[in-house]
Protein backbone atom coordinates (compact mmCIF):
# COMPACT_ATOMS: atom_id res chain seq x y z
CA UNK A 1 0.00 0.00 0.00
CA UNK A 2 1.21 3.24 -0.99
CA UNK A 3 1.93 6.24 1.56
CA UNK A 4 -1.17 8.72 0.46
CA UNK A 5 -3.48 5.54 0.77
CA UNK A 6 -2.22 4.83 4.26
CA UNK A 7 -3.01 8.90 5.26
CA UNK A 8 -5.99 8.54 3.57
CA UNK A 9 -7.46 5.55 5.16
CA UNK A 10 -6.29 6.64 8.35
CA UNK A 11 -7.74 10.55 7.71
CA UNK A 12 -10.86 8.61 7.22
CA UNK A 13 -10.78 5.89 9.92
CA UNK A 14 -10.31 8.62 12.64
CA UNK A 15 -13.08 10.78 12.40
CA UNK A 16 -15.24 7.48 12.14
CA UNK A 17 -13.98 5.92 15.53
CA UNK A 18 -14.87 9.41 16.86
CA UNK A 19 -18.18 9.00 15.84
CA UNK A 20 -18.42 5.50 16.93
CA UNK A 21 -17.10 6.80 20.36
CA UNK A 22 -19.86 9.74 20.68
CA UNK A 23 -22.48 7.22 19.11
CA UNK A 24 -22.31 5.31 22.30
CA UNK A 25 -23.61 7.69 24.90
CA UNK A 26 -26.02 9.68 22.78
CA UNK A 27 -27.54 5.93 22.05
CA UNK A 28 -27.22 5.33 25.85
CA UNK A 29 -29.07 8.48 26.65
CA UNK A 30 -31.67 8.48 24.22
CA UNK A 31 -33.28 4.97 24.71
CA UNK A 32 -30.49 2.60 26.85
CA UNK A 33 -28.24 -0.06 26.54
CA UNK A 34 -29.56 -1.63 23.19
CA UNK A 35 -30.05 1.48 22.12
CA UNK A 36 -26.15 2.42 22.79
CA UNK A 37 -24.95 -1.32 21.27
CA UNK A 38 -27.36 -0.52 18.11
CA UNK A 39 -25.40 2.59 17.04
CA UNK A 40 -22.19 1.65 17.69
CA UNK A 41 -22.92 -1.75 15.42
CA UNK A 42 -23.92 1.00 12.79
CA UNK A 43 -21.03 2.64 12.86
CA UNK A 44 -18.81 -0.33 12.66
CA UNK A 45 -20.13 -1.94 9.77
CA UNK A 46 -20.08 1.79 7.93
CA UNK A 47 -16.32 1.53 9.10
CA UNK A 48 -16.07 -1.80 7.88
CA UNK A 49 -17.87 -1.25 4.72
CA UNK A 50 -15.58 2.06 3.32
CA UNK A 51 -12.51 0.84 5.23
CA UNK A 52 -12.55 -2.39 3.00
CA UNK A 53 -13.31 -1.26 0.12
CA UNK A 54 -10.41 1.07 0.22
CA UNK A 55 -7.99 -0.66 1.43
CA UNK A 56 -8.82 -3.37 -1.41
CA UNK A 57 -8.75 -0.80 -4.03
CA UNK A 58 -5.23 0.44 -2.39
CA UNK A 59 -4.16 -3.37 -3.36
CA UNK A 60 -5.43 -3.09 -6.53
CA UNK A 61 -3.92 0.09 -7.74
CA UNK A 62 -0.88 -1.00 -6.68
CA UNK A 63 -0.60 -4.23 -8.25
CA UNK A 64 -3.00 -3.84 -11.85
CA UNK A 65 -3.35 0.11 -12.09
CA UNK A 66 -5.14 -0.65 -15.41
CA UNK A 67 -8.06 -2.77 -13.94
CA UNK A 68 -8.63 0.10 -10.94
CA UNK A 69 -12.29 1.78 -12.27
CA UNK A 70 -13.55 -1.86 -12.95
CA UNK A 71 -12.78 -2.78 -9.38
CA UNK A 72 -14.21 0.28 -8.16
CA UNK A 73 -17.20 -0.83 -9.55
CA UNK A 74 -17.03 -4.52 -8.96
CA UNK A 75 -16.62 -3.42 -4.83
CA UNK A 76 -18.87 -1.03 -5.06
CA UNK A 77 -21.90 -3.20 -5.98
CA UNK A 78 -20.54 -6.18 -3.54
CA UNK A 79 -20.54 -3.80 -0.42
CA UNK A 80 -23.99 -2.96 -1.78
CA UNK A 81 -25.20 -6.42 -1.87
CA UNK A 82 -23.66 -7.67 1.07
CA UNK A 83 -25.47 -4.38 2.83
CA UNK A 84 -28.63 -5.25 0.99
CA UNK A 85 -28.23 -8.76 2.83
CA UNK A 86 -27.23 -7.58 6.20
CA UNK A 87 -30.34 -5.25 5.93
CA UNK A 88 -33.00 -8.18 5.18
CA UNK A 89 -31.01 -10.35 7.72
CA UNK A 90 -31.26 -7.63 10.52
CA UNK A 91 -34.66 -6.40 9.76
CA UNK A 92 -37.12 -8.21 12.29
CA UNK A 93 -34.21 -8.60 14.73
CA UNK A 94 -35.41 -7.93 18.84
CA UNK A 95 -31.76 -7.72 20.06
CA UNK A 96 -30.87 -4.53 17.69
CA UNK A 97 -32.91 -1.16 17.40
CA UNK A 98 -33.32 -0.87 14.24
CA UNK A 99 -33.49 3.20 13.97
CA UNK A 100 -30.35 3.48 16.47
CA UNK A 101 -28.60 1.57 14.02
CA UNK A 102 -29.63 3.26 11.26
CA UNK A 103 -28.73 6.24 12.66
CA UNK A 104 -25.34 4.49 13.81
CA UNK A 105 -24.72 3.82 9.79
CA UNK A 106 -25.63 7.01 8.85
CA UNK A 107 -23.28 8.92 11.07
CA UNK A 108 -20.49 6.51 10.47
CA UNK A 109 -20.86 7.15 6.97
CA UNK A 110 -20.79 11.37 7.08
CA UNK A 111 -17.73 10.87 8.81
CA UNK A 112 -15.82 8.79 6.40
CA UNK A 113 -16.55 10.47 3.48
CA UNK A 114 -15.88 13.51 5.40
CA UNK A 115 -12.69 12.14 6.64
CA UNK A 116 -11.74 10.77 3.32
CA UNK A 117 -12.53 14.02 1.66
CA UNK A 118 -10.57 16.19 4.08
CA UNK A 119 -7.42 13.55 3.58
CA UNK A 120 -7.99 13.60 -0.02
CA UNK A 121 -8.01 17.12 0.02
CA UNK A 122 -4.44 17.53 1.75
CA UNK A 123 -2.41 14.39 0.37
CA UNK A 124 -0.16 16.02 -2.70
CA UNK A 125 -0.75 13.21 -4.68
CA UNK A 126 1.34 13.21 -8.27
CA UNK A 127 -0.76 12.56 -11.27
CA UNK A 128 2.02 13.38 -13.87
CA UNK A 129 5.63 12.61 -12.61
CA UNK A 130 7.83 15.20 -14.25
CA UNK A 131 10.83 14.20 -16.42
CA UNK A 132 14.15 14.14 -14.43
CA UNK A 133 16.68 17.19 -14.92
CA UNK A 134 19.58 14.88 -16.60
CA UNK A 135 18.67 14.14 -20.10
CA UNK A 136 17.58 11.06 -20.74
CA UNK A 137 19.99 8.34 -22.61
CA UNK A 138 19.29 7.79 -27.00
CA UNK A 139 17.15 4.79 -27.67
CA UNK A 140 19.53 1.98 -28.58
CA UNK A 141 22.33 2.81 -25.77
CA UNK A 142 24.92 5.23 -25.08
CA UNK A 143 26.87 5.05 -28.67
CA UNK A 144 23.61 5.57 -30.36
CA UNK A 145 23.09 8.70 -31.89
CA UNK A 146 20.74 11.56 -30.17
CA UNK A 147 18.95 11.85 -32.96
CA UNK A 148 17.72 10.62 -36.13
CA UNK A 149 19.44 12.28 -39.33
CA UNK A 150 17.82 14.12 -41.83
CA UNK A 151 18.31 11.44 -44.52
CA UNK A 152 16.75 8.88 -42.65
CA UNK A 153 13.73 10.43 -42.04
CA UNK A 154 10.51 9.00 -43.67
CA UNK A 155 9.86 11.68 -46.55
CA UNK A 156 6.34 13.13 -47.58
CA UNK A 157 5.49 14.67 -51.01
CA UNK A 158 3.02 17.77 -51.01
CA UNK A 159 0.22 18.14 -52.97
Amino acid sequence: MQSNDARIIRGAAIPTAVAGILAAPAGAVTGGTDTALAAVAGVLVAGAFFGSGQLVLAKVAQRWPDLLMGAAMAVYVAKVGILMILTVLLRDASFLDGRAFGAGVMAGLVAWLGGQLWSNLRVKTAYVVPESAEPAEPPGGAGAPASVPSSAAPSRKLP
